[in-house]
């Protein structure tokens, strides 16, 4: 349980200032509820985001107020996040629940990991496939997307696992061995991406231009750059409703008319990712 003083909350030995603040006012959810809400999952979200360089993106007045992205150290920002060097860039990473609980304090909503470790920063260990409809789009073209790449990574011998975005979209992510290096690994996404989207011209785009989106989904296989991020599995969104970006099994995709949304009380009872960090595989060739 928290420790608590009139002004004050302590979670993993960090201080929550002003702990009743409101963070998603659609809601009411406070400061305090989302570190119980990191505080409860520790062990799931750490073992997406721990040991890996973080994109942020900081509310200090709320989801409905301005917000910002951050990549690199500020002042204020505690020592439990820690600060990663390469070369002349300093980027930040969290290790535990206390470094989850400081960035909470700094109003935190979103996590974006890198697809690669601190330890190996020119390998990647994971692949995203983002599917990022535009306006209009049926949500049933999206999961009929999901499930095209994920039998085009199973013809070729991968295993790919499914996540709500918190958003209109879906990541299919791929876990793989730290061996190639980003270029390698975002051409064999780009190719991935673009085989579907020359099958299927009318539903899929690689062209991130919006006039070049319209009516499709754009497959944004840009997101294995180097430095690049895609949201972290269990992370809440800077949007309204606190939705949370959510692993799902490829079974409860269903053909329901929108994107489903998925808040902190929704957390699976078991692990939709079940053998997601045993998978041992490496790109074809």
């Amino acid at each position: 349980m928290p420790k608590a003083t009139a002004a004050t909350v302590e979670i993993a030995g960090i201080t929550l200032t002003h702990p009743d603040r409101v963070l998603w006012p659609d809601q009411g959810v406070s400061k305090c509820a989302l570190a119980e809400y990191y505080a409860d999952i520790a062990d799931r979200i750490l073992s997406h985001v721990a040991n890996r360089p973080l994109t942020l993106v900081r509310c200090p007045s709320g989801n409905d107020g301005a917000c910002f992205v951050q990549k690199h150290s500020s002042a204020g920002l505690h020592k439990a996040v820690r600060r990663v060097r390469d070369g002349d860039d300093e980027w930040l990473a969290v290790d535990d629940m206390s470094g989850l609980a400081a960035l909470v304090q700094a109003c935190v909503l979103e996590l974006h990991p890198w697809g690669a470790t601190t330890d190996d920063l020119e390998r990647p260990d994971r692949i995203v496939f983002d599917l990022d409809p535009n306006e209009g789009v049926p949500w049933a073209h999206v999961v009929e997307g999901a499930r095209a790449i994920h039998a085009a990574l199973k013809d070729l011998g991968l295993r790919g696992f499914v996540k709500a975005t918190g958003g209109k979209g879906l990541h299919v992510m791929v876990p793989i061995e730290p061996h190639a290096d980003w270029e390698t690994v975002k051409a064999f996404a780009r190719d991935v991406a673009a085989r579907l989207a020359a099958a299927r011209p009318e539903r899929y785009t690689t062209n991130p231009l919006k006039e070049a989106r319209s009516g499709r989904i754009f497959q944004d296989h840009l997101r294995n750059s180097r430095g690049a991020t895609a949201v972290a599995a269990y992370s809440t969104r800077a949007r309204p409703g606190a939705p949370v970006a959510m692993p799902l099994a490829w079974e409860t995709l269903g053909d329901a008319a929108a994107a489903p949304r998925y808040g902190m009380a929704d957390l699976p009872a078991g692990d939709p990712w079940k053998g997601f960090f045993e998978v041992r595989q490496r790109l074809p060739g």
